[in-house]
């Protein structure tokens, strides 16, 4: 199942999509993904970081385990971590890696005012 960072509480993450060099060359592969960050607050951001570490170094996934907006859980493969301080406390920045199924889209339909009759 691989290790995972939960989130117990407050609103889902809200995940940004990202066009940094960097970060896309971890999604090389034979398949293609689409890589998000996300940004939570935390009390321990540098000991769940190296939670992170452990689980690549022993070659490990480790996965953001949260309840979508809908309330059913969810969860994402982790590819980079990072902890920082912040003004209002410590922050978790998490890269993830999402397929097309995991993405959220909008679609405009056009005007429902619109009267169709003609």
């Amino acid at each position: 199942m691989g290790e995972r960072i939960t989130i117990i509480e407050g609103p889902p993450p809200t995940f940004e999509d990202i066009d940094d060099g960097w970060a896309l060359g971890l999604c090389e592969g034979p398949e293609f993904y689409d890589m998000a960050m996300t940004r939570l607050r935390t009390f321990n951001g540098p000991a769940l970081v190296e939670r992170c570490h452990r689980a690549w170094r022993k070659q490990d996934p480790i996965f953001l385990h949260y309840r979508n907006p809908m309330g059913l859980e969810e969860k994402v493969p982790i590819l980079a971590a990072r902890a920082l301080d912040g003004k209002d406390g410590q922050m978790l920045i998490l890269w993830i890696r999402r397929t097309s199924e995991d993405e959220e889209y909008n679609f405009d339909l056009g005007d429902d005012d619109e009267d169709t009759e003609g």
